[in-house]
């Protein structure tokens, strides 16, 4: 699939706590509200697993990335679903075969809640 500006790709992705346990043993990231249910039984996400959602897009179409910023509004927890919107701001091919990408993205809870937005930049090889 060609990507244009102004394109916009949706996806969602439920959180379960086997998610929170891969992650934490991968990324060493052991924070006590990552280990320790709260009061409805839930496991805080780690913010750079919440963050692998809108990097999905940038592996469907081997975007080579070059800066990511990220902002984490609202903690996501294990249960929740959480659906991310990547808008392509720019898709422009340049020399030597390249093409470069800008997109910004907002991901949004099951309660319509905004829980991290962002953008990448990068450049597709």
């Amino acid at each position: 699939m060609t990507l244009q500006a102004g394109d916009i790709i949706t996806f969602e992705r439920t959180f379960a706590l086997r998610d929170v346990e891969l992650f934490t043993e991968i990324s060493g990231d052991e924070g006590i509200h990552h280990l320790t249910p709260d009061e409805q039984g839930r496991l805080v996400v780690q913010g750079l697993l919440t963050a692998t959602l809108p990097t999905k897009v940038g592996g469907d179409h081997n975007v080579l990335a070059r800066n990511m910023t990220f902002e984490f509004l609202r903690p996501v927890f294990t249960g929740d679903t959480i659906i991310c919107e990547v808008k392509i701001e720019k898709y422009e091919k340049q020399e030597k075969n390249r093409t470069a990408i800008r997109a910004t993205f907002i991901c949004t809870n099951q309660h319509e809640k905004e829980v991290l937005t962002g953008e990448f930049t990068g450049v597709i090889l």
